[in-house]
């Protein structure tokens, strides 16, 4: 037949005439286009879960864009991460279509529209326990250990203080906000929504505002619950919509995204915060220091006549530097409790002008047994040769070490400026102990002064902990031994005539070489005494108390004296709870000055 096709099937010849031969091939091609329909997403959607989450953990994703605001839409590009609650989150509040509700929505848009529709197939969810090779790119939670090495001794006291959040409507409205920005943009992008669309973004708007003006649940205004149902209800409608998965699924992880970059955030500024509660002055001690010094020039005290006290080199004479009258008190105090012979101690408090006269006014107005107590501004000495004309404190050196074996911190402290001008200030004393103010003294200390130093000029605890090689940014091109043991100050006896005949002070303020800052004075105070330290007894010196969580009631009790080195001081709210009570005990808390002021640490 003229035009036909000739089709040969069990030796019977039929010829198809042309019309029929443009229909046949029409409907191959429907067919077709059907297959590849449900075999394009379903490849799609099992190379996404099997593959995606590992490229997402490097690489950065791209935003979905919304067409109608663009305050609601993604940053242009947002940092990929990894965690075990997104998929719980993806896995719950994914989109849930209900039994035919594809068929019936092809049905109405065939109704709408002209032409052959294709109905978009269901897809089964994947299994909800993930392939091994997922499981193994799971990113490792942040441990306390971790957070300690990066923002020291704060992560400690968070832990110690975290509170269970209380407020359950406040936290409801945050994870309702969260799923309906998830749905958003994927919504805004469908033609026939723009009403649910406008409504959705009125539902976001309204959340924000109200959780910007609450922070927990007696802030939020009335008939919240209605607002709660409402976005409910909307997210309810949204899951509902046929919408890509993939948009939601990658738009959910932006948000994990951008929560994890904003909590860090905090994470940075509460330790921030932290860090400035540690040094500055509590406003009891600021009040104390106040009061004390308007008394001063009220009752105008006169000094006895103790000049032979303070220069015989017979007696035992300790050296602190300070600013704190809390803490000075109680450093002189617990040490005379304990001393079997307090007529022998004579205590020298060098302080700052600022704190000159409040602890003239505090030191007059309390007695410590038989013993002699001096204060003196280091600003009205006049040394020659000394750069330093204000008040610098011994510094301490946060060092933090990380290996797969362990991981720990350690704080140094090490001698100030002023420190090397002892001689120079005692010049008629032999031998001295030096204390730091953060110091609490359980045991008599008159052993120190018949110490055998071997020549030696300073008496220290070593601490082999941390070895010199470990500071290395701070050592310079100075030649050292890597394996020295560091050495802490908070109780130090020094022999000061051999430290004028080795002419220490000379040899620090050439490793200064007058340029302090931090670096230069680490790198001074441990290089100055190389030779010329011989090393106190572990049981002298019990440290940490300031930072460390995990020492012993028994090693506490042993220790002759307790190092609260660390920026959790026991004068301070911050301060460890079961270490602060050894220092509390030598504080007269039923003093008039401490209870105007609410001293109460």
């Amino acid at each position: 037949m003229k035009g036909g096709t000739i089709y040969t099937y069990n030796n019977t010849t039929t010829t198809m005439p042309p019309g029929k031969k443009r229909w046949s091939w029409l409907v191959i091609a429907v067919l077709g286009l059907v297959l590849l329909s449900m075999l394009v997403p379903l490849a799609f959607l099992l190379g996404l879960h099997n593959g995606f989450h590992s490229g997402y953990a490097t690489e950065r994703r791209s935003s979905a864009s919304s067409r109608n605001d663009a305050t609601l839409d993604d940053s242009p590009s947002v940092k990929g991460g990894l965690s075990s609650r997104v998929d719980g989150l993806l896995k719950n509040l994914g989109p849930t279509l209900p039994k035919g509700f594809v068929r019936d929505s092809v049905k109405e848009a065939e109704n709408k529209t002209t032409g052959f529709v294709v109905p978009k197939p269901v897809i089964k969810p994947p299994p909800s326990s993930p392939p091994e090779d997922f499981k193994a790119l799971q990113v490792i939670v942040e441990s306390d250990k971790m957070c300690e090495l990066k923002f020291g001794s704060y992560c400690l006291w968070r832990r110690q203080h975290r509170e269970k959040m209380k407020d359950y409507l406040v936290r409801k409205m945050k994870d309702q906000l969260y799923v309906a920005r998830a749905y958003y943009p994927s919504i805004a992008k469908v033609p026939h929504l723009d009403q649910f669309t406008q409504e959705m973004k009125q539902n976001i708007q309204e959340f924000e505002r109200i959780l910007s003006e609450s922070s927990s649940d007696p802030d939020l205004p009335p008939q919240v619950e209605k607002k709660l149902q409402k976005m409910e209800a909307t997210i309810a409608k949204a899951k509902l919509a046929i919408v890509e998965c993939n948009n939601v699924d990658k738009k959910l992880r932006q948000l994990v995204d951008l929560t994890e970059d904003e909590a860090n955030f905090h994470m940075k500024q509460s330790a921030f915060l932290y860090q400035l509660a540690v040094q500055t002055t509590p406003k009891s001690l600021h009040c104390l220091s106040m009061r004390l010094t308007v008394e001063y020039f009220k009752a105008t005290p006169i000094d006895a006549d103790q000049s032979e006290s303070f220069l015989n080199p017979n007696l035992h004479h300790y050296v602190m530097f300070s600013s704190n009258v809390l803490a000075s008190s109680v450093v002189i105090n617990s040490t005379v409790m304990n001393a079997r012979a307090s007529r022998k101690q004579v205590f020298h408090v060098l302080t700052d002008k600022q704190s000159f006269f409040s602890m003239k006014m505090w030191f007059y107005t309390n007695s410590y047994k038989d013993a002699t107590v001096q204060v003196l501004n280091i600003e009205d000495l006049n040394i020659e040769g000394h750069l330093f004309s204000h008040l610098s404190m011994p510094q301490e050196l946060r060092v933090s070490f990380l290996s797969a074996s362990e991981s720990r911190t350690e704080y140094i402290s090490v001698f100030s400026h002023w420190h090397y001008a002892l001689p120079m200030i005692f010049p008629t004393l032999k031998k001295i102990v030096v204390l730091d103010d953060d110091i609490v003294v359980q045991r008599d200390l008159s052993e120190l002064w018949s110490l055998d130093m071997n020549g030696k000029v300073i008496g220290a605890l070593q601490l082999c902990t941390v070895r010199l090689g470990a500071l290395k940014g701070y050592m310079g091109k100075e030649n050292y031994d890597a394996n020295s043991c560091t050495w802490m100050s908070g109780l130090n006896i020094i022999d000061l005539v051999r430290w004028k005949d080795r002419d220490v002070t000379r040899k620090y303020q050439s490793l200064v070489q007058q340029k302090p800052s931090e670096a230069t004075t680490i790198r001074a105070a441990m290089l100055t005494f190389q030779g010329l330290l011989v090393a106190l007894d572990n049981t002298w010196v019990l440290s940490g108390l300031g930072h460390n969580y995990g020492i012993s009631k028994e090693a506490i009790n042993k220790a002759a004296v307790l190092h609260f080195n660390g920026n959790m001081k026991p004068w301070l709210e911050l301060g460890i709870s079961p270490y602060k009570v050894h220092w509390r005990k030598y504080l007269n808390l039923d003093n008039h000055f401490l209870t105007d002021c609410n001293v109460n640490p």
